[in-house]
């Protein structure tokens, strides 16, 4: 009944129990037992076991629910997985297609699968299995909040945050008929407070998570050292394309489409078969602080175009396209043509950069 067969260490925690289980419990001399005498909740059950297998000086811990939905038989699955992967939350993922599937659990699986992707990036194939191998010593600094069963999903989106790998293995699960089934899942109470934490973390994510991951990839020296090595240096890939997929980004970063710079450039590249990567970071020529300067050689360029019929602009910190709205003839002539004449500049330069390279390390690939 407590997996004895596979471990002695067993904390088991009974979070207000209105049967006999702490009765039953004491029979078991060799568990751990917690006894809450009003049940909190199912996070505050975990978050308690966590505590105490701490204490104990434990490392990792399974968790594993009461209600007989999982088997101890999977458990070595677990350590074999948490060899090969390392340190991670590892999730024992259900087979969520099988008949005997009650279909509101279904549709919260792929509910919850979908956010946790939003928030994190990652793909995960049952993020509500409670069936789960945690790091204990990982997790010790992070101050959870929740107490019921929304933990489950605030404990892997903060530890995706924090850096902690989030991993899975398969596991069996057994659904009892309908009739026999128990769960003190509250479909209305629970499903909306899980909504209302999934709200909160992906306001977090876009307004603090993705900048700050973007902010950090730009001083990753690792990444850039990657990016040079497999793609500005890649020796199966034609000095031309290089340089042409700068070039081209460099065109969509300045053309004044704002707002869906990227996205196009994105959907060109693959069409017209380019080095996506190198298309994206040249086209971030647009990123913030380069606007400015990029709307006055926009309005610049328009009026040496335009000849008598410009207007002059300073420049300063203030300058943006709302300020040169009045004359957008201007700034939309010079922007197309700035984007087209810094396009073959910098293009020509990298072809330039890279043949001199090339030369260099003895590659016999040329343009």
């Amino acid at each position: 009944m407590f997996n004895a067969e596979y471990t002695k260490n067993i904390i088991v925690v009974n979070d207000g129990s209105k049967d006999n289980s702490a009765d039953v419990l004491k029979n078991f001399k060799s568990i751990e037992v917690l006894n809450y005498p009003e049940n909190v909740g199912k996070g505050w059950a975990l978050r308690k076991g966590f505590e105490l297998a701490r204490k104990k000086g434990y490392r990792y811990a399974i968790s594993i629910d009461s209600d007989g939905q999982h088997f101890a038989k999977d458990l070595p699955s677990f350590l074999d997985k948490l060899d090969s992967v390392g340190d991670a939350i590892i999730i024992g993922a259900r087979n969520m297609t099988n008949s005997d599937v009650p279909g509101k659990s279904s549709f919260a699986h792929k509910f919850s699968n979908f956010w946790f992707k939003v928030e994190t990036g990652i793909n995960v194939p049952d993020t509500q299995s409670g069936y789960r191998l945690y790091p204990l010593y990982l997790l010790k600094n992070i101050s959870f909040y929740t107490t019921k069963y929304e933990f489950e999903i605030e404990v892997l989106v903060r530890a995706s945050w924090k850096g902690i790998k989030i991993e899975s293995t398969e596991v069996s699960v057994f659904y009892p008929p309908k009739e026999e089934r128990i769960t003190h899942f509250r479909p209305f109470a629970d499903f909306s407070r899980i909504s209302v934490l999934n709200t909160i973390l992906v306001i977090i994510t876009f307004l603090y998570i993705k900048p700050r991951s973007f902010i950090k990839s730009l001083f990753n020296k690792e990444k850039w050292e990657r990016i040079y090595t497999d793609h500005f240096l890649n020796n199966h890939e034609s000095n031309l394309r290089k340089s042409t997929s700068v070039a081209f980004g460099i065109f969509m970063g300045i053309i004044p489409i704002w707002g869906f710079q990227l996205i196009t450039a994105i959907f060109l590249a693959v069409l017209l078969r380019l080095n996506k990567t190198l298309v994206i970071i040249a086209a971030n020529i647009s990123i913030t602080p380069m606007i400015p300067l990029i709307v006055y050689l926009s309005f610049k360029m328009g009026g040496f175009c335009l000849g008598s019929k410009a207007t002059d602009i300073e420049f300063n910190r203030n300058i943006s396209i709302e300020s040169v709205n009045a004359h957008w003839q201007q700034y939309l002539f010079g922007s197309v043509v700035l984007a087209i004449v810094a396009s073959i500049a910098i293009g020509l330069i990298t072809l330039t950069i890279l043949k001199i390279i090339r030369r260099k390390t003895g590659s016999i690939k040329e343009a």
